[in-house]
């Protein structure tokens, strides 16, 4: 979980310092971006969306596939979503201070505004893409993307559910190989 979180703040194989099972995290990380970024359903989102985003799309896309997610919840764990969250934010203050700096910071951020519980709303996205709007200084209109939501809520949602299913073996099987080596 921790590698997985941190993944995206640590820089080519600067990794070694880290356990076993964070090192096995941030590998499966960059073998799922590569995955999803790769797919057929995810490319046919992306087109999905107004032009008007560019190579944004792909980050909305994710944005709105964690919205599927966790709106859907229920259907994908036993767990209810706000214990799974409160456990998520406890386990992840418990190792910040062995984290790189940007994720502390993040996850600060996540849990003054519980990101990740309020995921299933559309007004926690709205809030994300403008957050991501402000860091990209308007250029990549992100704040707009909500109205694709609105527009093409039901299709995305198709797509989220079979490129989910497709994710979770995928996932599966790419841990195990993982944990092998």
């Amino acid at each position: 979980m921790i590698g997985n979180f941190i993944a995206d703040h640590i820089k080519g194989n600067q990794f070694s310092h880290f356990d076993e099972e964070i090192q096995q995290g941030i590998l499966l990380h960059r073998e799922i971006d590569t995955f999803t970024d790769a797919h057929p359903i995810v490319r046919k989102s992306k087109r999905r969306l107004h032009k008007r985003y560019g190579h944004y799309g792909g980050v909305i896309i994710d944005i709105f596939y964690d919205y599927f997610l966790a709106k859907n919840w229920i259907q994908y764990s036993e767990i209810p979503l706000a214990l799974f969250t409160s456990a998520i934010y406890k386990l992840f203050q418990n190792k910040s201070s062995e984290l790189p700096l940007k994720s502390q910071n993040f996850i600060n951020y996540m849990i003054e505004y519980n990101i990740l519980y309020n995921y299933q709303f559309k007004k926690g996205i709205a809030k994300v893409l403008n957050g991501m709007n402000q860091r990209t200084k308007g250029k990549s209109q992100m704040n707009l993307a909500i109205e694709d939501l609105e527009l093409l809520q039901s299709e995305l949602e198709d797509d989220f559910t079979l490129f989910f299913r497709d994710l979770q073996v995928f996932t599966k099987t790419k841990l195990k190989e993982i944990k092998s080596k």
